[in-house]
């Protein structure tokens, strides 16, 4: 009797799947790369409202599941840390880029929910910048202000105008099945 250890009968085809899915998180990357190039409000210590910079990456959460979408949100954060870098703390890093970022990714646990699952990943991001602005920013709030509530008040503007972009711009893909599309 054959020892069968490997579900898939042809190692060929999982390969191709991860080559599949390796280059969609790449083009993936870059159209959320190529929109945040695109001018927005950019605010002094970080943060920007953007043309739906992060629609590329809820979107393929969406389609591949959380895994995907938080390595995928990780990887992005990376990029954006390479290309417009708001580093003041290097422990700051983590929570401005991978984790915030990669909170991107929990989208993928609302496949069937997209406006549920683009609002979940905006909040899981604002509160990583939350906790990275009360603990590293909150000397820059007025003076009396609660640190926390400086951060707030200061990520708060710029992402909850991000999400009322990524829900307008998912539930628009979502009303017209593009977000169906290969899945």
């Amino acid at each position: 009797m054959e020892n069968v250890k490997n579900n898939n009968p042809n190692p060929k085809i999982k390969s191709r799947i991860n080559a599949q899915i390796l280059a969609e998180i790449a083009i993936f990357v870059a159209l959320s790369t190529a929109l945040s190039l695109i001018p927005g409000i950019g605010f002094p210590q970080g943060g920007s409202v953007t043309a739906g910079t992060m629609v590329p990456i809820l979107w393929l959460a969406m389609r591949r599941g959380p895994k995907i979408g938080i390595f995928t949100g990780i990887i992005y954060g990376l990029v954006q840390l390479a290309i417009h870098p708001q580093v003041y703390y290097p422990t700051q890093i983590l929570l401005d880029y991978p984790l915030a970022f990669g909170c991107i990714g929990l989208a993928g646990f609302f496949k069937n929910h997209p406006i549920t699952g683009t609002t979940i990943a905006i909040i899981g991001r604002f509160i990583m910048h939350l906790i990275s602005g009360a603990i590293f920013f909150g000397q820059y709030a007025p003076k009396g202000m609660n640190p926390l509530v400086y951060s707030i008040l200061y990520n708060g503007s710029y992402m909850l105008p991000e999400l009322i972009i990524s829900i307008i711009i998912i539930y628009l893909l979502h009303k017209t099945n593009v977000l169906k599309i290969y899945t």
